[in-house]
């Protein structure tokens, strides 16, 4: 009985020792796939804030842009207002010419024929200003989505810092 608990106990002593063994080994053996960890984490973690202040700063740009878009937006807004108000004014001076060029007056259908082209101009300008503000409108929209997809991108940017500094903080404790 004697020998059979001392080779039991020989053999606890033994896969203790050997798992003991394994286990300070495996740690610093395991250190340097730690310290590699830790390394690759870091890298990681100022690659991920390199990329967030990148995003911020577009955030910022496409912020700028957006407002810009919306000036002009709003100044071709008035532009085409004061173009349909010259119009309709150009409209009633041509009514107005063409009355009195009917009576005979000479001087008259000069004026009809210059409001006849300013008219025109008007026409040609509130076109233009209306394709203006259709760029406009489409150039703000760009700018909302490349907004939208920046913002998007700096939250994927901060949930990956969180990642790599909890890794980073595992790897360190051994957890």
């Amino acid at each position: 009985m004697r020998r059979v608990f001392a080779h039991l106990l020989a053999l606890a002593v033994l896969s203790l020792g050997t798992a003991l063994y394994a286990q300070s080994n495996g740690s610093t053996g395991g250190s340097s796939d730690s310290n590699s960890d830790i390394k690759n984490d870091r890298k990681d973690l100022r690659q991920d804030r390199r990329d967030l202040r990148n995003d911020r700063k577009d955030i910022r740009e496409d912020q700028k842009d957006l407002n810009q878009d919306r000036a002009d937006r709003r100044n071709d807004r008035k532009d085409l207002k004061n173009d349909e108000k010259d119009l309709r004014n150009d409209r009633r001076d041509l009514r107005e010419d063409r009355e009195e060029c009917k009576e005979g007056n000479k001087a008259e259908c000069q004026d009809a024929h210059n409001d006849r082209k300013d008219i025109a101009k008007d026409k040609k300008d509130i076109a233009n200003d209306k394709k203006d503000l259709r760029a406009d409108n489409r150039d703000i929209h760009n700018d909302k989505k490349d907004l939208h997809q920046d913002r998007k991108d700096a939250r994927h940017d901060k949930r990956d810092i969180r990642h790599d500094r909890r890794d980073i903080r595992k790897d360190k404790h051994g957890k």
